[in-house]
């Protein structure tokens, strides 16, 4: 009994977040650069994994922007579909860019989703020889919206690693070769 306790005692230590970390990542946490096209105020973003213990079973996938937010519109189960960002009181605007700046000590987390798929709506669809992915966002929607809205082409987010083939599949970016992607 003595051991269960303790161990138990030390699973909940590891899982509390390390303060330290909250405010700049360590050296052996990972940031990935996001480039944005045109944005006046600032020209990348940085964004650090929400999961990242070793333990972690959740995935890092590079997302084709438009994609994502394509699948994310068809979310009917939640109430909460972000309109465009032009649609924003000026506020929430200031807010999510200050958040993002790169200027800001904190490191922002990537979006965190979850997919699932459905048939698409129309003959094919009701046949079942086409579907289509449907993202809601668990973290992360003001984020994806803003850099959608900023220039951002590709992203990273975070989803289970029983998901990520299904995002892939669905939102994957074209060629995150390339240096408008950004980097880690």
């Amino acid at each position: 009994m003595r051991n269960t306790r303790a161990r138990g005692a030390r699973r909940s230590f590891l899982l509390m977040p390390n303060m330290d970390t909250m405010v700049a990542p360590t050296a052996a946490e990972a940031v990935w650069i996001v480039r944005l096209q045109g944005h006046p105020q600032y020209d990348f973003v940085r964004l650090k994994r929400v999961f990242n213990d070793c333990g972690s079973r959740h995935q890092v996938v590079l997302v084709d922007v438009r994609k994502l937010l394509a699948c994310t519109d068809r979310d009917d189960d939640t109430d909460y579909i972000l309109k465009a960002v032009d649609d924003w009181h000026a506020g929430k605007v200031r807010g999510i860019r200050e958040f993002l700046d790169p200027d800001n000590p904190r490191v922002p987390e990537m979006p965190y989703m979850t997919i699932s798929v459905r048939r698409s709506p129309g003959l094919l669809g009701l046949l079942g020889m086409h579907r289509e992915g449907v993202v809601a966002f668990r973290n992360g929607q003001h984020r994806a919206r803003y850099m959608a809205y900023a220039g951002a082409l590709c992203m990273p987010v975070e989803v289970h690693e029983r998901e990520a083939p299904l995002l892939r599949e669905m939102c994957a970016a074209p060629d995150t070769t390339s240096a408008e992607y950004g980097e880690t």
